[in-house]
């Protein structure tokens, strides 16, 4: 009982900071404020009169010179502020039923397609009972048949019935006609055919002659926020424009059909997705926008050998070619993370926690280098957290490293289940889950972060323009009121 209460009286303690710190200017304005308002009305009614004829009785000149200064300090102020990037709407694809791989449809086929080396099945099957993947997980048609039939033609029909369905839904959703699309970015890490996805997105819809159109490849799961902070970029120097990004895998290339393990595990944890997202800067959108992008914070390793290595396209011993995961993974990704969390620290924390993190890092520089590094509170920062659902593992690193509760990674680790690993539009995925359980109110400030290849720590801050409404349609429209459920440490196959 008494560590019990000791350890209310800390939380209130640092409540009480927390609202000193944070509140610290009005604290102090408003004691000014009221102080000379109480002096005003000490003084009578000829001192007040005399103090208003010295006014007055100012020099014209001092006065238009004063006007125009604070004009030009206006006009300056405006023009140099940055445009307001809305999210209008989006939409996430949602795989057809034809599609769904349960866990033991998974393993016949890698029984069928292995059956030369039950040990690498075994370990397709530990890893699947550990991944956090539930039985509804879609994979392409291609890689139904048994062997799988990664042709270039197959690829583009899974191409075309991802990104088709998910712009149809965007165009059905906005009342966007495809001739209001100003800017067009599509990123596909692993499938970059010849014309590009984006040629095939503008011969679809017969888009404009002038559209700004954007390919990214090899950028890995972060991509989609990439494709988010180019958009953003654009929409500052193009006034009045529309942007859609496409975020999407194509898995019938690269479903690896060897048996070395590093390049295996993806088979286990990717599956079918993709979304597109309608950004715009116009005026008009301001009040049907779902949401006001607010930073985009890039983090690249690349220069380290081992981060640029550890997600990595090669050909194994047998000349098979798949993505290899290296063993070092999560401790690369867990230094990108600090990388990129000192970054947005400054720019979203409340000023208590910047202070108790820089008088800890004080601290340690000066007094003891054992002192434990504080790690603030993002929860002061954030409501909600999309955190990419690369794998159980990822999920599992940054809840601890932020100290996350169950609630604020829910729509990671159920995605995850639902979905797999939709590379970068997983956090659309995550979002949409989001609002679908009507969590979503105006004012509430949203974190994704996304991990990739090179290797890449990038995250995005938006915040809810207005109350979402529980949609009728998406993703989630007829699974959401069973969710969450229950993911057992291991779920015996």
């Amino acid at each position: 009982m008494p560590h019990s209460s000791n350890s209310v009286k800390l939380k209130y303690v640092k409540l009480g900071y927390q609202y000193l710190v944070n509140h610290i200017i009005t604290l102090i304005i408003l004691p000014l404020m009221l102080g000379t308002l109480i002096e005003v009305l000490r003084l009578g009614p000829d001192e007040i009169l005399k103090l208003w004829n010295s006014l007055l009785h100012l020099d014209l000149v001092q006065i238009l010179s004063s006007s125009f200064l604070i004009i030009i300090i206006a006009t300056i102020y405006f023009m140099s502020k940055p445009r307001t990037v809305f999210l209008v709407d989006y939409s996430c694809f949602k795989p057809p039923v034809t599609c769904r791989v349960p866990f033991a449809t998974f393993m016949e086929h890698s029984r069928l397609i292995l059956k030369n080396n039950p040990k690498s099945v075994d370990f397709q099957m530990r890893i699947l009972e550990r991944s956090g993947l539930g039985e509804e997980t879609c994979l392409p048609p291609a890689i139904h048949y048994i062997p799988p039939k990664p042709t270039m033609e197959a690829a583009r029909g899974e191409a075309e019935l991802v990104i088709f369905s998910a712009m149809d839904s965007l165009f059905e959703k906005t009342g966007l006609k495809p001739k209001d699309i100003d800017i067009l970015i599509v990123n596909c890490s692993l499938f970059s055919p010849t014309p590009s996805l984006s040629a095939m997105v503008i011969n679809k819809y017969k888009l404009r002659s002038n559209i700004k159109s954007f390919n990214l490849s090899g950028m890995g799961c972060s991509a989609g926020l990439i494709s988010i902070d180019l958009a953003r970029d654009l929409l500052q120097i193009h006034p009045n424009s529309n942007a859609v990004v496409v975020s999407t895998e194509i898995i019938t290339p690269n479903y690896y059909q060897g048996n070395e393990r590093a390049m295996l595990l993806p088979n286990c944890l990717f599956r079918m997705g993709g979304a597109a997202i309608l950004l715009s800067n116009r005026k008009s959108e301001r009040k049907r926008a779902k949401y006001r992008l607010v930073h985009v914070v890039r983090t690249h390793k690349g220069s380290d050998d081992k981060a640029f290595r550890c997600v990595f396209e090669e050909e194994d011993k047998e000349g098979k070619v798949g993505i290899s995961l290296s063993k070092d993974l999560m401790a690369i990704a867990g230094e990108a993370l600090k990388s990129n969390i000192t970054t947005m620290g400054p720019l979203v924390l409340p000023a208590s926690e910047q202070l108790l993190f820089l008088f800890m890092l004080i601290g340690r520089k000066i007094f003891n280098p054992r002192w434990k590094p504080y790690i603030p509170d993002f929860k002061q920062a954030f409501e909600h957290f999309c955190i990419h659902a690369g794998g159980r593992a990822v999920i599992d690193e940054l809840q601890k490293n932020l100290q996350l509760s169950s609630e604020h990674v829910e729509a990671s680790r159920m995605t995850l289940h639902r979905f797999g690993n939709t590379s970068s539009s997983s956090l659309w995925y995550e979002l949409n889950y989001i609002e679908s359980k009507g969590r979503m109110k105006k004012g509430d400030r949203v974190w994704q972060i996304a991990f990739g290849s090179g290797f890449k720590c990038n995250s995005a801050v938006w915040k809810c323009n207005r109350t979402i409404q529980t949609p009728l349609d998406g993703p989630w429209s007829d699974c959401i009121d069973r969710y969450p459920v229950h993911i057992p440490e291991i779920v015996k196959l």
